[in-house]
């Protein structure tokens, strides 16, 4: 018989109904606490030291405490969510767990990534690599638990107006894919009720509405501005961007900034940042006078080649457990954890970090 649990013996686990689906919770009982708030382990394995608390044990029980202090959770109940799933290589019939695209995007706690700043951009790009073309594989809770993400990320953009360009074009990317899918419904290509994928197309064109009347306010400030600086820190900011659509924009704010972002040093740069010169010889674009124009090149070559992806944080993938996670730094500070049960000698040396098109690959079989 089927039971949900580490021992037969025991009576299964708890679990509770969120909006991203049921979650496994887990309850410290306030008379566990109370009593233990005199105990000193460290005494207790000085004291006995024939028990069976022995100082690894006591450290280990010493850290876990830490942990919970840390996480605020040791005074009520907390929804228990592993940010870690491990990849299957190989299809076999012996699987350690389900390894799809849909139990990955569930596990991998998505939704709470998207209030952080470094990990945002990471999340907006890999929910567009799957509208473009892995929604027909996505089961129905990943279905649900995709819209709840990308639903937190709009609200996020209406409210803090961060980065609005990166979710049009996933909205615009998903409405496409969804008018050609829904057309072959007959075909079976979608997982779900056809009235259903009407409803949340109606929803992503009620939220590309919003997004283009989004009108960011005027910031009034009596401090320093942009156009105060000199002009080599000026510079040195327009450096900084990666991003060609950023430096046009930025270039419209002040005629200073205008002829900055026209300097050729400053879109060489840029084309040596994303592209190989391999690449610069096959689409040689030449001025009047003859030298290279490289902001024209810089949009030639775009159409041909993938720029260089550039994220604040990614998911990492342990090579030595095949396992793929969010790797927390500042836990990984403070208890010298990588985030996932790595059995290595040396974990940091099996991370690899994984772009939103590898993370799609690991999962096709």
């Amino acid at each position: 018989m089927p039971f949900l649990g580490q021992d037969w013996r025991s009576p299964g686990w708890s679990w509770i109904k969120t909006e991203d689906g049921w979650k496994r919770i887990e309850f410290y009982g306030n008379e566990l606490r109370d009593n233990n708030n005199g105990i000193d382990l460290e005494e207790l394995c000085d004291e006995n030291k024939e028990n069976l608390f022995t100082g690894n044990v006591c450290e280990v029980v010493a850290k876990k405490r830490k942990k919970d202090l840390y996480n605020n959770n040791t005074k009520s109940q907390f929804v228990y969510q592993e940010k870690w799933i491990y990849v299957q290589k190989e299809s076999t019939r012996e699987r350690h767990g389900y390894c799809t695209l849909g139990e990955a995007f569930n596990r991998l706690d998505f939704s709470s990534a998207t209030q952080d700043i470094q990990r945002f951009t990471y999340v907006a790009k890999l929910l567009q690599l799957i509208a473009r073309s892995q929604l027909p594989s996505l089961s129905g809770a990943a279905q649900k638990n995709y819209f709840n993400v990308l639903e937190k990320i709009v609200r996020k953009v209406l409210e803090d107006h961060h980065n609005p360009r990166l979710i049009k074009e996933l909205l615009q990317d998903l409405s496409s894919t969804l008018c050609i899918l829904t057309r072959g419904m007959g075909k079976s290509v979608l997982v779900g009720n056809i009235n259903i994928w009407v409803c949340r197309l109606e929803t992503i064109l009620n939220w590309q509405q919003q997004l283009n009347n989004l009108q960011i306010p005027k910031q009034l400030s009596n401090g320093m501005t942009l156009r105060d600086l000199p002009l080599d820190m000026q510079n040195n900011i327009l450096y900084k961007f990666s991003d060609a659509c950023d430096i046009i924009n930025l270039g419209q704010a002040t005629p200073t900034l205008h002829m900055l972002s026209e300097d050729r040093r400053l879109w060489k740069k840029l084309c040596q940042f994303h592209f190989a010169e391999k690449q610069f010889c096959r689409h040689l674009i030449l001025s009047e006078r003859g030298h290279v124009d490289w902001k024209v090149m810089y949009f030639t070559l775009q159409k041909y080649y993938p720029k260089r992806e550039q994220y604040g944080d990614t998911l990492h993938f342990c090579r030595h457990c095949s396992i793929l996670f969010w790797k927390d730094c500042h836990l990984a500070l403070l208890f010298k954890d990588s985030g996932h049960p790595c059995t290595a000698n040396d974990p940091d040396n099996c991370l690899m970090p994984v772009s939103p098109q590898h993370f799609i690959d690991l999962f096709k079989f």
